[in-house]
């Protein structure tokens, strides 16, 4: 047979435990959720980071690939240009 005192001890409890999680569990929930969000944003970021990287190596490559395929002679001025481009850039961001 069940206790009568045990009814109200069991609605009193389920009270309670409402209670504890609105004040305690739902903002718990909410941090976890900002993290989770600021994480996706610097994965993006990095994500982002990288695809222009590798799109500068492809560029690099596709030039070099050009080169190689190219003959001597155009090869030789190609190296040259591409010897002066880091001078005439330092000099441009010096004036």
């Amino acid at each position: 047979m069940i206790s009568p005192l045990l009814i109200p001890i069991l609605g009193i409890s389920c009270g309670l435990l409402a209670i504890i999680g609105g004040v305690f569990i739902k903002p718990w929930f909410r941090l976890k959720e900002r993290q989770l969000e600021m994480e996706a944003k610097l994965v993006a970021e990095k994500a982002a980071q990288y695809a222009a990287q590798v799109e500068r190596l492809e560029s690099r490559v596709r030039v070099l690939e050009q080169i190689a395929t190219d003959s001597g002679v155009q090869t030789a001025a190609q190296i040259e240009a591409l010897r002066d481009r880091p001078r005439l850039q330092a000099k441009d961001e010096l004036q």
